[in-house]
């Protein structure tokens, strides 16, 4: 069922510590410009990974059932991010001489990067520390005062980030806001300099909806059914390592996730045989009691993948895993078979766990020719160490990043912009994307008062000559 617009907020205040017209005020009046102050926010963020890393591990396993070296990866991805945006931020920061035309000399123009004011974050359920951390980097490494609303679906990640924030940070520079759909819906009536929204794309249109009624840009980082293809000269068994890899990690919730496999008939069955063989290696004969095989969020979405899995079982469709537990919420990694990808109910919406449907294809314009239809995905995969078909693929296709021979590790690398295009999202960040994403780009030109040119005044009679020749 789609998601059904926003509902009416409640008719109560906001949970805030600090009004956000006292959040403003700062960067109204310049305080928050100086490099020393955006460094100190940095610190801060430093202070909070170091005080916090045991029970940000706790509250991810607690919520997601997330593994040990998992919540590691989301940790050490949130470090990464602040390593280089400290090292690099003088140099962001610093204002770019732009080329001017003859008749402008003697002049200089640059842009100058500024903040942007007081700005929204919303942040997913299921990597709720990383997509909270990671941009609140960028939105104090530009200057700007902060707002953070996670979801509601990470009850303890939630808490946790209020009380860590609240340790951390004076509430006029960050401020946490729980709450539900209500209380998301209250924050987009207020008039934000940004609104940074991480989620799932039917969602996404209604914040960018609600955020137009106060013609507030936004960054909407969404989804939707990312492909990999897989092709005859592909190394097959590291190949089923990296797509199950990808496939596993946090129960298959990760919005860059491999969502289908194309696959050359000529290697559809090693293909199959080879995952078996790593599923067992990875997690044993019995991955439901795996310990590094995360868990589905809550009820809602296991049900939902459940009953997918379920029609597919009836079908016969499944040729690796297939086995699930409501009681602990898990499901195993499972491969199926697609035959008709227009009418398989797998094939119609972004999947979002373990489930990975496999189809058959002729060749690379065989694949081609089943992506074109389709909404342009967050990522695109291709297993081929050919040249010439990874330039095809990239000249025949549109999404917000490609790999070659791996999955969803682009979405970790710091200074690799990140971002959607189309139904997928809208903007960038990660290093200096998403300082500029929270930044204005301001163009400054200074020029003397003299000599001063007569020819731009009127009268204009007999100058048209000359006009024409000084500006080309």
């Amino acid at each position: 069922m789609p998601p059904q617009p926003f509902p009416p907020p409640a008719a109560r205040d906001l949970p805030l510590t600090m009004p956000l017209a006292a959040m403003r005020e700062p960067v109204r009046l310049g305080h928050t410009r100086p490099l020393a102050w955006r460094r100190l926010q940095l610190e801060r963020v430093e202070a909070l990974l170091q005080a916090g890393e045991a029970d940000i591990a706790a509250a991810l396993a607690s919520d997601l059932g997330r593994p040990a070296v998992e919540a590691l990866f989301e940790i050490g991805s949130v470090r990464a991010e602040l390593r280089q945006t400290r090292r690099h931020l003088a140099g962001w920061l610093r204002p770019r001489p732009l080329p001017l035309a003859p008749w402008a000399l003697p002049g200089r123009a640059s842009v100058r990067v500024e903040p942007l004011g007081c700005v929204l974050i919303i942040s997913p359920w299921n990597y709720p520390f990383q997509l909270a951390m990671q941009p609140l980097i960028h939105a104090l490494a530009a200057g700007n005062s902060v707002v953070i609303k996670p979801s509601e679906h990470a009850p303890a990640m939630t808490a946790l980030l209020a009380r860590l924030v609240g340790e951390h940070f004076p509430a006029e520079v960050v401020q946490v806001v729980p709450g539900d759909s209500q209380v998301a819906a209250r924050l987009l009536e207020e008039a934000f300099d940004h609104v940074f929204f991480t989620g799932g794309t039917a969602v996404g249109r209604l914040v960018m909806a609600a955020a137009a009624r106060q013609l507030t840009p936004v960054t909407l980082e969404l989804g939707g059914k990312c492909p990999a293809i897989v092709l005859a000269d592909a190394d097959i068994t590291i190949t089923a390592r990296r797509l199950l890899w990808g496939k596993s990690l946090n129960a298959g919730q990760t919005c860059v996730a491999p969502d289908h496999l194309l696959v050359e008939t000529s290697v559809r069955q090693p293909l199959i045989d080879a995952m078996a063989m790593e599923l067992v290696r990875f997690h044993g004969d019995d991955p439901l009691a795996s310990p590094d095989l995360g868990r589905i969020v809550n009820t809602r979405q296991f049900e939902r993948l459940e009953g997918l899995l379920a029609a597919a079982r009836a079908r016969g469709q499944v040729l690796v895993g297939g086995r699930s537990d409501a009681a602990t919420l898990k499901i195993e990694p499972t491969l199926l078979a697609v035959s008709d990808p227009e009418t398989d109910p797998l094939m119609q919406e972004e999947l979002f766990g373990p489930l990975l449907p496999l189809i058959e294809i002729r060749d690379l314009e065989d694949a081609l020719a089943r992506l074109h239809p389709r909404a342009r995905p967050l990522a695109i995969y291709l297993f081929s160490e050919d040249s010439g078909a990874q330039e095809r693929l990239l000249a025949a296709s549109s999404s917000g990043s490609v790999a070659f021979n791996d999955v969803v590790i682009q979405a970790g690398m710091a200074g690799l912009p990140f971002g959607g295009v189309g139904e997928s999202g809208m903007g960038r960040y990660h290093g200096e994307a998403g300082l500029l994403t929270f930044s204005q780009q301001r163009t400054l030109l200074r020029r003397p008062l003299w000599p001063d040119v007569m020819l731009r005044y009127p009268p204009y009679k007999g100058r048209l000559p000359w006009l024409r020749r000084l500006l080309g």
